[in-house]
């Protein structure tokens, strides 16, 4: 991971000197601090390239400038990058992250980088600081043969600030968000061969170092338990499915500790392959289906996120673990499987087979925590492609309190959400003539159904009033993945969900 630090301002005397500069009275920004500085060393140099580059400070707008010479040829940077901030006074946390995150291919040839931040604000310069870390996410694991140029050479980023010590108390939670967040990509970004459900649920194990409870249930406890729904998934892989609970105790005390309130819930589906079983998908694309564990992969970054900024709440996250493969002993279209619910459920198409993991995992969850939410995340429907492209998550929920909150946290960290309707009418697309209901409500309204069906088995919270727990369902499949680079976000796995998530419950749960 990229370091990171936050110094008293000096010029650099090699690699690349970064200017986040603001709009200036008539288009014109105004330099300052260690700007005003190597304009002056240079002989007005910066300015006048600045100028003539078209350079106004305006968002999104970027200016280089290579090997300024130096009065009385001092050692000075390679290069001079100047970034746009847009008008003064409009700076927001996630437009500097969106300027750091564009610095990167800029500097990404140096060995260090010094950015000139002394006009930002402490939250603004470590927000800079943690979209150029987030930028920088590579997963380089199987390359064996990169061309020297295509190699990353950025190791040290210096944010030099008057307010460093500021600025490192709001970068400190921030670099363990991003922390999460490259976890998250990670895992998937993992081919299907290396990551399998007992792969995955290794890993998970990674968070005990943490604090981070982490229990791994097998076929056997799964079986005892009587979780028909996602064993009948998982019958067709020679690969055995696995169920990983990890639980953070931040409100009560530490590892081991008895939770003192209810836990808030995260349960991701976690289909390491999808084949589409016996329903099978079409060869082309197929091997896009490693991704449908990244649900999954967002709770357990999530988790490492909370755990690794001390967040003060309980938490419990919930990932189910299978194959989804054709095989003679595969789930069959036709068939009809017993949940841990008692519910029965008809199997119409067995592509439909996340809804059918969720639903015993959250029923699960509910059963054993009585959380005071539960939130879930899948890659679930083609439909919600459709519907929102790439650019929204779908968004369901029984609480318009929490769906609120959803769509907040998701505005404040460019991870947005849009809330899509739910009805009686679309709940009973999903009658069946032999079983409980069946698992799949027909094309019209693909991804609103399914959460219809996720819903069923959420239950009730404890007592005689029989109040629906709080529960979304964030359908992520268009979100999860990007196929060209963003200002934060490069090409690949997007850990959509992470950020979302931390800023729900820093803003609302902890304390």
């Amino acid at each position: 991971m990229l370091d990171i630090a936050f110094v008293k301002p000096a010029l650099p005397r090699s690699g690349a000197l970064v200017l986040p500069l603001a709009e200036g009275a008539e288009g014109v920004p105004a330099l300052a601090g260690l700007a005003q500085a190597i304009d002056a060393a240079s002989g007005g140099a910066i300015a006048r390239g600045l100028a003539a580059a078209g350079f106004k400070g305006r968002k999104g707008q970027s200016a280089t400038l290579w090997a300024p010479a130096l009065e009385g040829g001092a050692a000075g940077p390679a290069r001079v990058v100047a970034i746009g901030l847009g008008k003064p006074g409009e700076l927001t946390p996630e437009a500097a992250e969106a300027a750091g995150g564009g610095t990167l291919p800029l500097v990404g040839a140096e060995r260090e980088a010094v950015v000139a931040a002394e006009a930002l604000a402490a939250p603004h310069a470590a927000a800079f600081a943690f979209g150029l870390l987030l930028r920088s996410y590579r997963f380089d694991r199987y390359r064996t043969t990169v061309k020297e140029e295509d190699k990353p050479k950025l190791e040290r980023v210096a944010v030099a600030t008057d307010a460093a010590t500021a600025a490192k108390t709001a970068w400190a939670p921030m670099r363990a968000v991003a922390e999460g967040v490259f976890l998250s990509r990670d895992l998937v970004s993992e081919p299907p061969n290396i990551l399998d459900p007992e792969e995955m649920a290794e890993r998970c194990k990674v968070l005990e170092k943490l604090g981070v409870d982490v229990e791994v249930l097998g076929p056997k406890e799964m079986r005892k338990l009587g979780m028909g729904a996602l064993l009948g998934v998982a019958q067709g892989s020679v690969k055995e499915p696995r169920l990983v609970v990890m639980q953070w105790h931040g409100a009560g005390g530490g590892k081991g500790k008895k939770a003192t309130t209810s836990p808030v819930a995260f349960i991701g589906k976690g289909v390491t392959f999808d084949t589409g079983g016996i329903s099978i998908k079409p060869a082309g694309g197929m091997e896009d289906m490693k991704w449908d564990m990244a649900g999954a992969g967002a709770v357990v970054g999530l988790m490492a996120a909370l755990a690794g900024r001390k967040a003060k709440v309980d938490v419990v996250g919930l990932v189910g673990l299978t194959e989804n493969m054709p095989s003679g002993a595969a789930q069959r279209p036709g068939d009809v499987v017993r949940t841990m619910s008692g519910q029965t459920v008809e199997v119409i198409n067995t592509d439909a087979e996340g809804r059918l993991v969720l639903a015993d995992v959250i029923h699960y969850c509910r059963e054993r925590f009585e959380p005071r939410f539960m939130i879930d995340l899948a890659t679930l429907t083609g439909a919600i492609i459709v519907s929102l492209g790439h650019e929204h998550a779908g968004l369901f929920s029984n609480d318009d309190t929490l769906a609120q909150q959803l769509a907040a946290a998701g505005k404040a960290v460019g991870e947005q959400v849009w809330r899509m309707p739910m009805g009686e009418a679309y709940d009973k697309a999903l009658k069946s003539d032999i079983a409980d209901m069946k698992n799949v409500g027909g094309r019209p309204g693909g991804s609103i159904t399914a959460a219809h069906f996720i819903q069923r088995f959420v239950g009730t919270k404890a007592g005689p009033m029989q109040t629906p727990i709080p529960w979304a369902h964030l359908d992520i499949a268009g979100t999860a993945w990007s196929s060209k680079d963003l200002p934060t976000v490069p090409k690949g796995a997007t850990a959509f969900g992470v950020r979302l998530l931390d800023r729900l419950v820093a803003d609302h749960y902890e304390g």
